[in-house]
């Protein structure tokens, strides 16, 4: 699509043959995984979560359900929901399934001690036994252009919240603590990937990837990424077609990272996907904000705002989309 010959519209990120798409899609899965990678399979993690989801029936069309492996990975914190989900998707599509709690692991890690000891200099009171707790953005971007700010979220047991703003410190260290988890993750991962002679197929959409919303060397780490050129809307035009269980599909997507509930939108993204994957397109491929803003019913200046962060937010993370640096000999 040439975006500059194409006026900018409200359905411009429909896919028009979504069949075809999928056997695209499956048809370079497999002949990567089979003969760029010599690999006799795959293995996959897999969440109750619509990008898991579709990666996975993708990967049951290239490769066959006998050559894939489900991987189920909760932690404490974990929401019971998701592992019924992964389940019934995996039921569906009649793939092996394997559960690895890596609580454990993040225990011995010091995963959440060193969370916990945080968010305590934030909130005295916080006990992880009593208070659940999350951290995300306040913010609309819709509304200023400002720099997005955290807070820290502690719930008590009848569901009162208190809020706070988390310095910096305290941000950094809660977030470098919690990403043991998508770490560990990836190391079980390969633990089966190199067990079974597979590959690795990572889940990330478009907007995990360009926006930063990834762990480097954690759920950024994989072999081949199925839907990582693929908006959100897009991916569920996929599912609907592949017959991804439909709680799944009604499931509000979440970080499921942290004890108390928190959806992707609270968490980081700021904005309904099914908004923020048009912005984007108008975006990245050089729409004028003022068009964008016409065709959404948007003033231009709530578009300009969000332009900002889509820059702010591409050109903060790009040290994760970064490939090792190799120094050459003079």
């Amino acid at each position: 699509m040439n975006a500059k010959k194409e006026k900018f519209h409200k359905h411009i990120l429909e896919i028009k043959d979504v069949a075809k798409t999928c056997d695209h899609i499956s048809g370079q899965l497999k002949e990567i995984v089979f003969k760029n990678l010599s690999r006799r399979g795959a293995v996959i993690g897999i969440s109750g979560g619509i990008d898991s989801s579709v990666s996975l029936a993708l990967t049951v069309n290239a490769l066959g359900a006998e050559n894939v492996l489900g991987l189920m990975l909760p932690e404490k914190d974990s929401s019971p929901e998701s592992l019924d989900l992964a389940q019934k998707l995996a039921d569906k599509f009649g793939i092996r399934t394997q559960i690895e709690d890596i609580s454990g692991a993040l225990n011995g890690f010091g995963c959440y001690t060193r969370r916990d000891e945080a968010i305590r200099r934030v909130f005295e009171e916080y006990d992880p036994t009593v208070y659940k707790m999350k951290i995300g953005i306040k913010q609309n971007p819709l509304k200023h252009s400002l720099p997005p700010a955290f807070s820290v979220t502690i719930v008590d047991p009848e569901g009162n919240e208190k809020s706070k703003l988390l310095p910096v410190k305290e941000y950094l260290q809660i977030v470098a603590a919690s990403n043991f988890k998508q770490r560990s993750r990836m190391t079980m991962l390969y633990y089966h990937a190199e067990k079974n002679y597979y590959a690795v197929i990572g889940t990330p959409n478009k907007h995990e990837v360009q926006q930063g919303f990834f762990v480097k060397h954690g759920d950024g780490g994989a072999d081949v990424m199925p839907i990582a050129s693929l908006y959100k809307t897009q991916v569920y035009q996929l599912a609907r077609h592949l017959g991804i269980p439909e709680e799944i599909i009604k499931r509000t997507p979440t970080s499921d990272t942290y004890s108390a509930e928190q959806t992707q939108e609270e968490f980081f993204f700021q904005l309904p996907f099914e908004l923020m994957d048009l912005i984007w397109y108008g975006w990245e491929n050089g729409y004028d904000a003022g068009e964008v803003a016409s065709a959404l019913g948007k003033p231009e200046e709530e578009i300009r705002n969000v332009y900002k962060n889509f820059h702010r937010k591409k050109e903060t993370t790009a040290y994760l989309r970064k490939q090792p640096v190799v120094i050459q000999p003079d």
